[in-house]
């Protein structure tokens, strides 16, 4: 990972100092590398993790750093990962330029690659994940969106370049089709977990902890899992307030409606599906042979669901 961070310090050098300034703010603002981690694990698991491994970990992170610095523009954050937003620091025109610069960036490193199959996983990756943005952008204010519509929005715009990164340890190393799906079902399985404990926090967490203000997502009118079960298990009173504060947004009513959350068993509800998809990801890649990285990605799976931050 030290290797990774070198490579993305490298990587992200322009000669034109506000791309600098603010590429370098989002990169040490703090982050659980989770994503480039899973590249290096994943090429653990079936060989040696090469030069190339670490090059497709720090594409990975630019792809993730970018579409933060374009979602917190979208979302008007002021807050993340307990320092203020790049947008706040340096605006949003800054924001979503220089986000399109670390974009760019990514592709011109994965074509240093020259593996077509890289590319491939790469660049259906981050169309996909801009379907989930939009799909999450058409659910804002509806709160009659289905488990379903919910879950494809997070398999979309989270899930997707966790599977992506995964996928593209053990393509570096010429894994076989099926233990390269095998790994690919684990990515996906782990970012689902991953932003679903993301929902429970946003009303559950600590803001110095998760390094956001609480009832994000509720200001902005996304209708998460949490609130999807508080409305159908919750009485007709937190049912409504529930609505209502989806389909109007702000904060108005956060304590009404985290107590509905927290009453009807929606965040235990939602941790228990995190959970099982964990577990299915692990499950997924159980047939491959005992090594310290699958054992680590096992723990990550852990980490996933229990972590408080």
């Amino acid at each position: 990972m030290r290797t990774v961070d070198a490579v993305i310090r490298d990587r992200l050098h322009s000669e034109v100092t506000l791309v600098n300034q603010v590429s370098e703010y989002i990169i040490n603002s703090g982050g659980k590398r989770m994503r480039p981690a899973l590249v290096l694990l994943s090429a653990g698991c079936f060989g040696k993790i090469t030069a190339q491994h670490h090059e497709l970990a720090a594409v990975v992170e630019f792809i993730h750093t970018a579409t933060l610095l374009h979602d917190d523009v979208v979302d008007e954050s002021s807050l993340r990962r307990g320092n203020p937003t790049a947008n706040t620091l340096f605006g949003n025109a800054a924001s979503v330029l220089v986000g399109d610069f670390v974009y760019s960036r990514a592709f011109q490193m994965m074509v240093s690659v020259q593996n077509m199959r890289v590319m491939q996983v790469l660049a259906d990756a981050t169309n996909i994940i801009a379907e989930g943005e939009v799909l999450q952008l058409l659910n804002c204010h509806d709160a009659d969106v289905t488990d379903d519509a919910y879950l494809k929005v997070i398999q979309y715009k989270t899930a997707k370049l966790f599977e992506a990164a995964t996928r593209l340890g053990a393509i570096i190393c010429g894994a076989s089709d099926q233990d390269e799906a095998a790994m690919a079902e684990y990515g996906m399985r782990l970012g689902t977990a991953f932003q679903l404990i993301d929902d429970v926090l946003d009303f559950s967490g600590d803001s110095s902890e998760i390094g956001k203000n609480l009832g994000d997502d509720l200001a902005e009118g996304k209708p998460t899992l949490p609130l999807l079960y508080a409305m159908r298990h919750g009485t007709a009173e937190q049912a409504a307030t529930i609505r209502h504060a989806i389909e109007h947004g702000g904060l108005e009513e956060l304590s009404l409606v985290m107590d509905a959350v927290r009453s009807t068993g929606a965040l235990e509800y939602v941790r228990e599906v995190a959970r099982k998809e964990a577990e299915a990801g692990c499950m997924a890649i159980s047939h491959l042979p005992v090594s310290k990285y699958r054992e680590a990605l096992v723990e990550l799976s852990t980490f996933a669901v229990q972590r408080k931050f």
